[in-house]
């Protein structure tokens, strides 16, 4: 990094070139906090072992350069903790409390360590304990809200140190080490104008100086913005912003005084990009973001953020593609400035045009990965060339590089109230393009989340279609997940929102599903009914292919209960079906479960017959692992008939097969895409 940036939260520099300097000042609250991590506790001092993390407490209002102090003191300690540190942000830029959950979920993702999507706080936080039981970690918390908040993320492990930064005190948390901060002293923070703004301007007047150091309150994030202001104006002296800052000192702080100052200084185009920035979700900016709220070419934005950045307005996050954060200190100022300058229309009008800008990233984001589509591939040439991404790998990134912001503009969206058609449209892009690029299992959690925020703004507005639909998905991941009851919950409401909006897939759909909850749940009577009522729908639609593969789950439900005659009947109708639509692959299968219910019914010969015909299909579908398994299917029957010999030539032919499939040797037909539908009899059976 050649050029210097800074940390408007904090003094801390980033210059590659000379580390020893980083950091300004604080040197007695960094002997005393790392003076605290050694002493001993009330429970080591009554003669108990230590349950719990030693907590150490950093207070002091924004700007004041708390959360610079943690990190300098996360990197002096990190050697002593070999399983790394642990960052979690627990307040929004306007200071809205982050739930428990969210917090130990993103810990829980940085440790590798899965949990099921839509988990309770509860179990989250338990499984972050459970992770960090044997582990020696840092977890760094910023900007928490409250004790409460801190409490239930700390690990039951004396071995784990938690630093904690806050506003105010922690009641409530047993033995915790404050460290309260006001301001840098005064050599520090003419020390850091100087390295804002060339030691020449410092040298001439140091008086000037040590006045204005004294006029920001020793805050560095006011010493920054005040030292940005400086290096922008070569010609100024210091003794010049001194003045200004004394002719008008204002009842507010000296960070909120130092940022108008600089605001009122900015070019119209610049400081209304500036106060428009508090529209920004989660704090998080890019070029889009900021050229979407002002209305101004991509570029031109970029070379504006990165103005800010350079000068302490903004906090650089992204290396490989831009992106920055809007300080914790500054966010404030930014939204009293944008209620001063905008009216109300024209920051609705701002908050819609970044939506909507996101929402077609979005929708360029998944079609890159539709290679194979000519109507993709159209609607992606359609676009202006800044919203298109070069390769999949490129979405892929930004995709993973905004995802923090993406689902604050989704929470965003959805609490305003007054935007939801462009909160669905939103949130139905965000779930796609998460899928496209990541997998429905990869971001399971993510999405869980935002299925919920559809069904906020289903209920709120009383859209019926779109409540269906939102329950359907979230019981998807409830059962997905083993929460089959929670599922069953879901599913029963849908098809009530479904009858309502007379939606006839949401309501076959739902009616399926319910079936299926109660299948997995082992009441396999109702299961049957509920696949019962569904195929009438589908018959009564004319929707002859579902109705083939609902036979096939009726009949599953019946061979569960032990009905095998049923089960045949059903299976027979399964195949009849899918033979009139042409399907050879489901037929194959299909004849592959009726020959396993004639094989538990005693019907050995018939379910040779009947293997031996689905092993034709299935050759016909060039469905080469449905046949390796049928061909075991095979081997195990004439094992039970006490034929070896064929036995032993249809093993060897499956696994020839296999080996010709999958010459890595790694896949067994039991994983297959078939392997729910293709199961051996055993002696149990």
């Amino acid at each position: 990094m050649t050029d210097q940036a800074v940390d408007p939260d904090g003094v801390r520099l980033l210059e590659d070139a000379a580390p020893e300097g980083r950091f300004l000042g604080r040197t007695r609250e960094l002997k005393e906090l790392r003076a605290d991590i050694e002493r001993a506790g009330l429970d080591t001092l009554s003669g108990r072992k230590a349950p719990r993390a030693r907590v150490l407490l950093i207070a002091g209002r924004p700007g004041s350069g708390r959360t610079a102090l943690a990190e300098e003191l996360v990197r002096q300690v990190a050697g002593r903790y070999p399983d790394g540190v642990l960052r979690a942000r627990l307040s929004e830029p306007d200071g809205t409390r982050v739930p428990v959950g969210r917090a130990a979920r993103e810990l829980l993702d940085v440790l590798e360590t899965p949990v099921p999507a839509g988990a309770p706080e509860d179990e989250l936080t338990e499984a972050l304990r459970t992770a960090l039981a044997d582990r020696r970690a840092v977890l760094l918390l910023d900007d928490a809200a409250d004790a409460e908040q801190v409490d239930a993320l700390l690990p039951d492990n004396p071995d784990c140190l938690a630093v904690t930064v806050s506003s105010g005190p922690l009641t409530g948390i047993a033995d915790v080490r404050p460290c309260t901060l006001g301001g840098l002293d005064t050599k520090s923070g003419v020390e850091l104008l100087s390295r804002l703004t060339g030691s020449v301007r410092v040298t001439v007047d140091p008086r000037a100086a040590e006045r204005l150091a004294e006029q920001c309150q020793g805050l560095p994030a006011a010493l920054v913005l005040a030292g940005g202001w400086l290096a922008a104006r070569p010609k100024a002296a210091v003794a010049d912003l001194a003045r200004q800052l004394h002719t008008d000192p204002g009842q507010d702080g000296a960070v909120t005084r130092v940022g108008r100052l600089v605001h009122d200084s900015l070019p119209t185009t610049a400081a209304r990009m500036l106060r428009l920035l508090s529209l920004a979700p989660g704090g998080l900016v890019d070029p889009h973001t900021a050229a979407a709220l002002t209305g101004c070419p991509v570029e031109a934005a970029r070379t504006t953020l990165d103005g800010f950045a350079v000068h302490g307005l903004l906090h650089s996050v992204g290396s490989a593609q831009p992106q920055y954060r809007v300080p914790r200190c500054l966010h404030p100022l930014l939204r009293d400035l944008a209620a001063e300058h905008e009216k109300p229309g024209e920051l609705q009008l701002a908050r819609a045009r970044m939506l909507e800008r996101t929402v077609r990233l979005l929708q360029s984001c998944r079609a890159i990965t539709e290679t194979d589509s000519p109507q993709a591939r159209e609607r992606l040439l359609g676009m202006p060339r800044a919203l298109r991404f070069p390769s999949p790998r490129a979405a892929a990134d930004w995709l993973r590089l905004r995802r923090p912001a993406l689902l604050a503009a989704a929470r965003l969206a959805v609490a305003d109230g007054e935007l939801d058609t462009l909160a669905r449209r939103l949130m139905s892009q965000l779930v796609r393009a998460m899928a496209a690029h990541f997998g429905t299992q990869a971001a399971a959690s993510d999405l869980y989340d935002i299925h919920g925020l559809v069904l906020d703004v289903a209920e709120r507005r009383a859209l019926p279609r779109e409540r269906a639909a939102a329950l359907l998905n979230l019981g998807d991941l409830d059962a997905h997940t083993g929460r089959t009851a929670d599922a069953l919950t879901r599913y029963r409401a849908a098809l009530d929102a479904g009858r309502e909006a007379n939606d006839p897939y949401a309501t076959g759909r739902a009616m399926e599903s319910v079936g299926g909850a109660h299948l997995e749940l082992g009441d396999f009577d109702r299961a049957a009914d509920w696949f019962g009522r569904a195929l009438a729908e589908r018959l009564a639609r004319g929707e002859h292919a579902e109705a083939a593969r609902l036979y096939g789950r009726i009949g599953a439900a019946h061979t569960y209960a032990g009905r095998y005659g049923d089960a045949l009947r059903d299976w027979r109708a399964s195949v009849a079906g899918h033979r009139r639509q042409g399907d050879t692959a489901a037929q194959a299968r299909a004849l592959s479960e009726l020959a396993r219910v004639q094989e538990y019914a005693g019907r050995l010969d018939e379910s040779l017959r009947t293997c031996r015909e689905a092993v034709e299909w299935a050759r016909r579908a060039e469905d080469t692992r449905l046949q390796a398994a049928l061909h075991l299917r095979l081997a195990d029957s004439f094992e039970h008939l006490g034929d070896a010999a064929s036995a032993a030539l249809h093993r060897g032919t499956a696994e020839r097969m296999l080996a010709e499939e999958d010459p890595e040797g790694d896949s067994t037909p039991e994983h297959g895409p078939n392997a729910c539908e293709i199961r051996s009899a055993s002696a149990e059976d």
